[in-house]
């Protein structure tokens, strides 16, 4: 299916701050766009990196920022002539959702979703992407796991992740709201959060201190590189699919212990590894089934898990060092 490329408009991106919001800001200002990217610095990491993570996009004449909470702020006033709307902004996590942490979950992910499309709702907007998430699946029984698959998430994080995507189609059923839903399966590489499973990994190569792996590792997920990720967001924003979830997976799915045989071999440092017991909420398996990314996005992950995970490694040591320069995201291996 051909796919209609995105024309120069302005955009505006929430949670442009973050790790795969950040990329997307700087692919959009590549492509000509104007970019307005939202953020209210409230993660559970430092600020500090996620103010390095937007120098790249500060640097550009047609970049701005807006620090505003989207739940409880004045959204209204960074949407004026804006075409196009991605929503990245929520709460991450599977494991720190649970228990008293859940009221920030349903503030970030559900409240602040529901405010946003309600100042949507009068706005002359070409298209919404929402960024979900494979979460949403829990323990699917097929793999690769399909679109159509019925929802059956395992973790509160999962759940409100599921509750953002109903809401986007609710309000596009009652308003007309031009939305589609992508499910991100995975995704890793340069500015990666630190909580996440490859960053603390290489942390803890670096050091020379255990890894600790929630159960046998043998557990397989999809993993997809970030340009990856924001290509297929990029072209979710013109491609004709209004109304429609759609997968962004990697194109293949392994073992922790195998990314961890990889890391060693790419590091040349021997992994310390400490098994922990499962965690509550992280499903067995997951696996991308991304054939309605190929047909109707005409989009193809590039970008093999080595390669990938070769640029986080080189990312990761330049920022050890103190270097802020991230290696070129132009250069996709051929699996």
């Amino acid at each position: 299916m051909l796919c209609v490329v995105l024309q120069p408009t302005r955009v505006v991106v929430t949670g442009a701050a973050g790790f795969i919001g950040s990329h997307l800001c700087e692919r959009l200002l590549a492509d000509g766009h104007q970019v307005v990217g939202v953020d209210s610095f409230t993660d559970y990491y430092e600020r500090s990196r996620k103010e390095r993570n937007l120098e790249g996009a500060r640097a550009h004449q047609n970049f701005t920022l807006e620090e505003v909470d989207i739940a409880d702020g004045d959204v209204r006033r960074v949407l004026p002539g804006a075409k196009v709307v991605f929503h990245l902004a929520g709460q991450p996590g599977v494991r720190p959702s649970w228990g008293p942490h859940f009221d920030r979950y349903v503030h970030d992910n559900i409240v602040a979703t529901q405010r946003l499309l309600e100042s949507l709702r009068d706005v002359d907007l070409d298209r919404f992407v929402f960024a979900s998430s494979s979460s949403v699946y829990g323990n699917a029984e097929v793999f690769p796991t399909k679109e159509s698959t019925l929802p059956r998430p395992i973790s509160p994080y999962g759940m409100t992740k599921l509750a953002a995507e109903h809401l986007t189609f609710v309000y596009m059923r009652n308003f007309n709201l031009p939305a589609t839903a992508l499910r991100y399966f995975t995704v890793y590489g340069p500015r990666q959060r630190p909580d996440m499973a490859f960053h603390s990994f290489m942390d803890a190569l670096v050091d020379d201190r255990d890894i600790e792996i929630f159960g046998d590792g043998e557990q397989t997920r999809e993993f997809t590189y970030v340009s990856d990720a924001v290509d297929g967001t990029v072209k979710a924003a013109s491609a004709d699919v209004v109304g429609q979830v759609i997968n962004l997976g990697g194109g293949s799915r392994v073992t922790v212990n195998r990314v961890i045989d990889t890391l060693e071999d790419i590091s040349q440092l021997k992994a310390r590894r400490k098994h922990l017991p499962a965690a509550p909420g992280d499903p067995r398996h997951t696996g991308a089934s991304i054939n309605q990314a190929r047909d109707r996005l005409a989009w193809e992950p590039r970008v093999s898990l080595r390669e990938g995970l070769r640029r986080q490694w080189e990312s990761f040591l330049q920022s050890r060092s103190g270097s802020e320069t991230s290696p070129s995201e132009s250069r996709p291996t051929p699996r």
